[in-house]
């Protein structure tokens, strides 16, 4: 009889056995343990301007590192209303690449396209911000902030939604700029997830005479759905954190945007820009204190879409 290999299957309660328990009890304890040494860490190195700020450190939009007074609002709605831009104008987009490249697009023609759209996907987030601000920012600035500028009334709603300096970087051209770089991940990841529906599911659709729209409505999404909520606040997870990219495109102003038009800030890039040059206390301590911020709101995002994704199961 031959001896077992390492690899095989032990008795239970035999050494292989508790070996393997061993490292999956450490691996997730190991990964437990550096979360909540990230959390205290950033609680540590924050809690100067916590407590000299207080409350108002969430919503002031002051941020003087001259007078070292420092308010998070400002970057906060800029992380907020990028993010969500970001994501409403990619999810229809992403949807519909992935439901053609399943549904309509010729089998010789859907795999090339679809590696097209992973190969986008690993694209660094520096070349699109890059992008972005030699290239879509001049032409936004150009073609479409100026004309709409010029022929918005004074007083009107539209004069006041595209309020801004006619330079290209603000908070709509960076939301532009995220949408475009978590379009491709969340087309890639919905193409796979409407792969996984069984043919016969479709076919017994169009079998009872059921359009194709009828059938993504009925068939397609329903069966994805739980999957479906996941991709989305994946989505918005990396929108919320990007850093570089709407560094270059943002306008990096800490004040609070009053129009879509308007320069901005976000959390990650602020502390991006400014970290480096934070020689005082109180400076470094707020730039912690903002990395707090984003890191509850990422755990917050993950939170929900785990709420969303059981509400869904039962």
């Amino acid at each position: 009889m031959s001896r077992p290999s390492l690899f095989s299957r032990g008795a239970p309660g035999g050494p292989v056995e508790a070996m393997f328990r061993i490292a999956c009890a450490s691996a997730a304890t190991l990964l437990l343990a550096s979360l909540a040494g990230l959390m205290v860490s950033l609680v540590i190195g924050g809690w100067p301007a916590l407590s000299t700020f207080g409350f108002s450190f969430l919503t002031s939009s002051v941020w003087n590192p001259v007078t070292d007074v420092y308010g998070a609002a400002g970057p906060i709605s800029g992380t907020l209303i990028t993010a969500f831009l970001s994501l409403i104008i990619a999810l229809p987009l992403a949807l519909g690449i992935a439901l053609f490249l399943v549904e309509f697009c010729p089998p010789m023609l859907s795999r090339p396209i679809a590696m097209a759209v992973e190969l986008l996907a690993g694209i660094p987030s520096i070349v699109y911000g890059m992008w972005g601000l030699f290239v879509f920012a001049p032409w936004f600035a150009q073609h479409i902030q100026l004309p709409l500028m010029m022929h918005a009334q004074d007083g009107s709603w539209l004069a006041s939604l595209v309020a801004g300096v006619p330079n290209g970087a603000n908070i709509f051209t960076a939301s532009v700029i995220l949408a475009v770089m978590i379009l491709p991940y969340m087309a890639a990841v919905f193409r796979e997830l409407f792969l996984t529906v069984p043919p016969h599911l479709r076919e017994a659709a169009y079998g009872l005479g059921c359009t194709p729209y009828e059938t993504v409505r009925a068939v397609l999404i329903p069966y994805v759905r739980r999957g479906m909520i996941g991709v989305i606040m994946l989505g918005l997870g990396r929108a919320l954190g990007e850093t570089m990219a709407v560094t270059f495109i943002i306008g990096n102003a800490h004040g609070f945007p009053h129009s879509l038009f308007a320069s901005g800030s976000t959390l990650a890039s602020t502390i991006a820009n400014e970290f480096a040059e934070a020689t005082g206390a109180m400076h470094g301590s707020a730039l912690m204190a903002l990395g707090l911020v984003l890191f509850c709101i990422t755990f917050a995002v993950l939170g929900i879409a785990r709420m969303l994704i059981g509400d869904q199961r039962a």
